[in-house]
C-alpha cells in the first residue's frame, strides 16, 4: 500500500463524475504499482509460478469490433455495484467485494486469507459504466494459488463477465493482456478513460523475488461487448 499523491491528478479529473466524489486515480495507479498488497508471501513451493501473458496478447490499437457485436458497442450502463466475476477460460467464478481508501489515505485490498475473492475499487466507475472500472485479486498466498493465479493465460477474444447488483451481467471482451514492471507502471495507459465502458483486471506477475515479491502486474484490458 502507498499514500495518496497527485501524479495522475489529470486522470482523476477526467474520470470524476460531478454527482459523486471519487478517490483520485493516482491512488489506484500507485497502489497497484506496488502490488496492492498482492505480493506473493508463500514459501516458494510453486516451481513454475503463474502463467504470464504472451507477446501476441498485447493490446490492440484503435477500437477493433467485438465478436459479440456487429455494429456500435452496447450503451453504457447506470451505476450498479458488482458482486461476482466470472472468467470462464480460466475457471474463475468468484465473489467481488468493494475495496476503497481508508481514513489514512491507503487503499485496501481483498483479505488475503480468502483466496477466492476479488476486489472492485469503489472510487472508480462500476463495471459497465462509461469509464474504466478496475477489479483486482491475489495471484496466490501462503496456502497456494488464489483467484487470479491463471490471469496471465487469458487471451484476446476471451470474455470476462461481471454480475451486478441490479441483476445485469456486463460481458467484457478482452483485447489485450500485458505484464508491466512495477517501477515502470503506465498509469495513464492502464486507467485513462477511452470514452466507453472498459474494464481492467489486475494481479501480480512477472519475475518473483523472495525479498520483494512479484516484480510486476498482469493487466487484462477489456471493453464492454454485451449485456444480459
Amino acid at each position: 500500500m502507498v499514500k495518496v499523491v497527485s501524479e495522475w491528478s489529470r486522470i482523476a479529473q477526467e474520470e470524476r463524475e460531478p454527482r459523486k466524489k471519487r478517490a483520485p486515480w493516482g491512488v489506484i495507479a500507485l497502489v497497484l504499482l506496488t502490488g496492492l498488497a498482492l505480493i506473493r508471501n508463500g514459501s516458494g513451493e510453486f516451481d513454475k509460478g503463474p502463467p504470464q501473458p504472451a507477446t501476441a496478447a498485447a493490446p490492440d490499437t484503435g477500437n477493433a469490433p467485438s465478436s459479440l457485436t456487429t455494429g456500435p458497442g452496447p450503451q453504457a450502463l447506470p451505476r450498479s455495484v458488482p458482486d461476482r466475476i466470472r472468467i470462464p477460460v480460466i475457471q474463475v467464478d468468484a465473489p467481488v467485494t468493494p475495496v476503497g481508501v481508508d481514513a489514512d489515505g491507503w487503499v485496501a485490498a481483498p483479505p488475503p486469507e480468502d483466496p477466492n475473492l476479488a476486489g472492485w475499487f469503489n472510487g472508480a466507475v462500476t463495471p459497465g459504466e462509461k469509464g474504466t472500472a478496475v477489479v483486482d485479486g491475489h495471484v496466490d498466498n501462503a496456502a497456494g494459488p488464489a483467484v487470479f493465479y491463471g490471469l496471465g493465460a487469458v487471451r484476446k477474444g476471451n470474455h470476462v463477465e461481471i454480475h451486478r447488483q441490479d441483476g445485469k451481467t456486463a460481458v467484457f471482451e478482452v483485447y489485450g493482456v500485458e505484464v508491466f514492471e512495477k517501477n515502470d507502471f503506465p498509469g495513464d495507459r492502464v486507467y485513462g478513460s477511452k470514452g466507453t465502458p472498459e474494464l481492467r483486471v489486475i494481479t501480480c506477475g512477472g519475475g518473483y523475488n523472495e525479498a520483494t515479491g512479484y516484480q510486476g502486474n498482469v493487466v487484462v484490458f477489456a471493453r464492454l461487448a454485451g449485456v444480459r
